[in-house]
């Protein structure tokens, strides 16, 4: 597994990150556009996302929306967006917002490169309205889903 830091730089504040999945390029697809496998990874291991909850329509102009129960006060984190670009099996973009009731959201671009024997590079960007210290929150929490996502990806 290869992971860069989030960052933020000059031009554009928000979160660029790579890992390197030991899976199949459509096996990390279906982690990112199946209800049931998105609920059990998103989060990761501090939260809980309730299948019931999860709504995906993996089309351009389709939405998405679930919702997170964080630990440690069981919290409920209400995420909703919309599905802009969807290129099977390497490019999914999409918005993402904890605020339903506001017109913020955050830019979500995921590409997906076939590296060949069984593995897949994943290029993660989050970019929008957030400050330097809410990017390194989101980034940190970004990257405790993605280490479960490595979990369910390793265990087959």
């Amino acid at each position: 597994m290869t992971q860069s830091p989030a960052s933020d730089d000059s031009l554009r504040l928000g979160i660029s990150m790579t890992r390197v999945f030991a899976a199949p390029r459509d096996r990390v697809w279906r982690e990112w556009t199946d209800p049931e496998a998105f609920a059990d990874w998103f989060g990761g291991s501090d939260a809980e996302v309730p299948l019931s909850t999860v709504s995906m329509d993996v089309m351009p102009g389709g939405t998405w929306k679930l919702t997170m129960i964080a630990e440690p006060e069981r919290r409920e984190i209400h995420w909703w967006g919309m599905y802009r670009e969807v290129v099977e099996p390497e490019r999914l973009v999409f918005t993402i917002s904890d605020r339903p009731e506001e017109d913020q959201y955050e830019l979500i671009v995921v590409v997906l490169t076939d590296l060949g024997e069984g593995r897949t590079e994943m290029a993660f960007e989050q970019h929008g309205r957030m400050s330097p210290e809410e990017y390194e929150h989101a980034g940190s929490g970004w990257t405790t889903f993605f280490d479960r996502l490595d979990e369910r990806l390793a265990g087959g």
